[in-house]
């Protein structure tokens, strides 16, 4: 569905290039979440693959088309919600009628729907919201849309803990085989329930680029007491039960993916989980 490569971009006035030689691939069909530290380049890499902002060198294709020519065609099957937004002073309803032409797909079934999972309908008003109560009925209307490729940075932000399982539950009961949902977080913990694949970048690095499924094939995840040895552990962070651990799955043996455990773990011992899944 989406094709980066090599990949260069540097903001105007800054000498040093946010992204040098960058290259992914996104299929279809999945959640995925990209991951990194904060300044690590997620945010702007997501309004270059949505065509808001022009690479120096390299391209973006979006299934064959370079995103940077805006055509309607990719325009309308795309939509992205940023961390942070405006919204008008008008009612949900409203904002629907102005732009759900856009969109091809859009539902205004599925809009009710959307927004009755987090207690709002569509007379409400949007500044008359909280930011966390617009966030809500703003990915609501994103989902509405229907679009194959749906970016989201930091939709967690501002959400209440009752709202973050709210959240969950709306990406999953919209999700299906022909969308694409990107989800960029450094909340780890809100999203690993929802994810397919897991990218995680340090600027122009690709650390990882793998699915759940073969995250867990590959990696044991594990809690252990303090006095249990941890010899051919690929990661070890101290836990309330002694030790959390990420061993090499030798033995096939099933395991819960620890999403902040790996993110952890990816980023301490990078050439280890780097050279494992390159293997």
């Amino acid at each position: 569905m989406l094709k980066i490569s090599e990949l260069a971009f540097s903001y105007s006035g800054n000498g040093c290039k946010v992204f040098n030689d960058f290259s992914l691939s996104i299929e279809k069909g999945a959640v995925y979440g990209l991951l990194g530290l904060n300044g690590t380049g997620k945010s702007t890499l997501l309004y270059l693959l949505t065509g808001l902002l022009r690479p120096q060198q390299g391209s973006v294709l979006y299934k064959g088309e370079d995103v940077q020519k805006r055509l309607p065609s990719t325009l309308s099957d795309m939509f992205i919600v940023p961390e942070e937004f405006e919204l008008p002073k008008m009612s949900i309803k409203r904002y629907a009628a102005l732009h759900s032409g856009f969109y091809p797909r859009f539902s205004y079934e599925q809009l009710q729907k959307n927004l009755a999972m987090f207690g709002l309908d569509d007379t409400v008003v949007f500044n008359n919201l909280s930011m966390g109560q617009q966030k809500k009925a703003y990915m609501c209307f994103a989902l509405a849309t229907n679009t194959s490729l749906l970016v989201m940075d930091e939709p967690t932000n501002g959400l209440d803990i009752p709202s973050k399982s709210e959240f969950r539950r709306l990406i999953a009961s919209n999700m299906s085989d022909d969308k694409t949902i990107i989800i960029s977080t450094h909340q780890v913990r809100d999203i690993d329930s929802l994810l397919d694949h897991i990218v995680i970048i340090d600027g122009s690095q690709v650390l990882l680029n793998a699915s759940s499924d073969e995250i867990c094939r590959r990696l044991l995840f594990t809690e252990q007491p303090i006095s249990e040895p941890t010899d051919g552990a690929l990661f070890v962070q101290p836990s309330v039960a002694g030790n959390s651990v990420i061993l090499p799955n030798e033995f096939d043996e099933e395991s819960r993916l620890n999403l902040e455990l790996l993110f952890n773990g990816v980023l301490a011992e990078r050439d280890k989980f780097i050279a494992l899944f390159n293997a």
